[in-house]
């Protein structure tokens, strides 16, 4: 599955596992997109727990394994076909070497379209807000819409949207059972002091920028040490890992939405110098900046 790090780390336990870290990721998606498709043949499920604000639609076939979403651990067989909602924590896990993914990313303003609220998009409208609680399909049903997404990874123009909307529907009218007990936004949001908060928005804002912990403390009216230590018990990681997670962050994005150079985004991004860009790229991503770009290129489909 293709991904773009981003934002936010947060630290909670859930009820049957541990999740030291939630990575946020950033998507490719756009405005001017309805959706994205993610057609990957050979997945190495090698990306942690992670959620972002999109919709996202995960069929994963001929392998098997752990997968969580939210507070839910469970095996999963030769096919599995999940919906999640807004930033519902998830993560599939196997140690076969053939995994065939179809991931489909969508806005979550889907929901705030004006033609959804007429009479016939009920049954999707209830669709979009069950899956906050991550949605689960099995059975003939799930075998259908399984082909329906498969033919859309070969479509394209108008006819891919309309397409997309019969998944919604069938999706909307299939047997589904929900994966956690709650609301898994709600969950990840509280865990957010003011604190954090305002520190994640002053770094999103002065990412081009050079950042002094020095500063940021001031920001919170905290000591230096002090800071340093509430951030790192708050979110699992220092507060230097989280500014160069978010920096590669807009760096995925950069490479995988705009032709800039990488030495233009090593700039863009606040690195100070290019082979420290391309270190701290190889590290978190196991790959160079225009080797992201090019496996980019080839998975990503766009509509």
């Amino acid at each position: 599955m293709v991904t773009f790090h981003g934002n936010d780390y947060f630290c909670r336990r859930e009820k049957q596992y541990a999740m030291n870290e939630i990575q946020q990721e950033i998507t490719p998606i756009t405005p001017e997109d309805l959706f994205i498709i993610l057609d990957h043949p050979n997945a190495l499920f090698d990306y942690p727990v992670h959620c972002h604000p999109e919709y996202e639609i995960n069929l994963v076939m001929h392998t098997s394994g752990t997968r969580v979403v939210g507070d839910s651990e469970e095996q999963f067989g030769d096919m599995d076909l999940v919906m999640l909602g807004p930033n519902v924590p998830h993560v599939w896990k196997s140690d076969l070497g053939e995994n065939h993914v179809i991931t489909i990313q969508f806005s979550s303003e889907l929901q705030n379209f004006q033609i959804m609220d007429k009479r016939l998009f009920l049954p999707i409208r209830q669709l979009l807000s069950d899956s906050r609680q991550g949605l689960q399909f099995s059975g003939p049903e799930a075998e259908r819409i399984k082909d329906q997404i498969m033919a859309l990874t070969r479509m394209q123009g108008f006819q891919s949207a309309t397409s997309f909307l019969n998944i919604l529907n069938s999706m909307a009218v299939a047997s589904r059972r929900k994966l956690t007990s709650t609301d898994p936004e709600s969950l990840l949001f509280t865990t957010k002091s003011r604190r954090i908060a305002k520190v994640c928005k002053y770094v999103e804002d002065n990412l081009s920028d050079t950042i002094k912990l020095e500063d940021v403390s001031a920001l919170v009216n905290m000591s230096v040490s002090a800071f340093a230590h509430f951030f790192k018990k708050r979110t699992g990681m220092s507060f230097i890992t989280y500014v160069n997670n978010q920096r590669i962050a807009k760096a995925c994005n950069l490479l995988g939405s705009t032709s800039l150079s990488a030495s233009e985004i090593c700039y863009e991004c606040g690195f100070n110098n290019k082979s420290n860009f391309i270190r701290t790229f190889s590290r978190l991503k196991n790959m160079t900046p225009i080797e992201y770009r090019n496996y980019i290129t080839q998975m990503l489909i766009k509509y």
